[in-house]
C-alpha cells in the first residue's frame, strides 16, 4: 500500500455520478495517513472488491468497507464536512 487515493475529490465525484480520472485525484503516502489516524474528522473507506478485501491481511483499523461499484448507494450516509480517504490497494 504505497500510495492511497485522497478521497475528497474522488468521493464527491463518485457521489455525483462523475468519474474522476486517476491522475486528477490527489495522493498521499501511508506515512501521511498515519499522522492523520485518530482525527475525528477523518473517514477511511476501504473500497477493495470481493477477494481483494477478504484475502487481505492488511486492513486499516477503523476503516469502513464499502463496495466501490455501489458508491451511489452509500455516498450519502457520510457527512460531507469530513476528510475522506479511499483506498484500494
Amino acid at each position: 500500500m504505497r500510495y492511497l487515493k485522497l478521497a475528497a475529490i474522488c468521493f464527491l465525484a463518485m457521489s455525483m455520478g462523475a468519474i474522476a480520472m486517476a491522475q486528477d485525484v490527489p495522493r498521499m503516502s501511508t506515512d501521511e495517513l498515519k499522522t492523520m489516524i485518530g482525527n475525528p474528522d477523518l473517514v477511511i473507506v476501504d473500497i477493495r472488491s470481493g477477494r481483494d478485501w477478504s484475502a487481505s491481511e492488511s486492513k486499516i483499523t477503523g476503516a469502513v468497507r464499502e463496495e466501490p461499484k455501489k458508491a451511489a448507494s452509500w455516498a450519502d450516509k457520510y457527512q460531507k464536512d469530513k476528510t475522506f480517504v479511499l483506498y484500494c490497494a
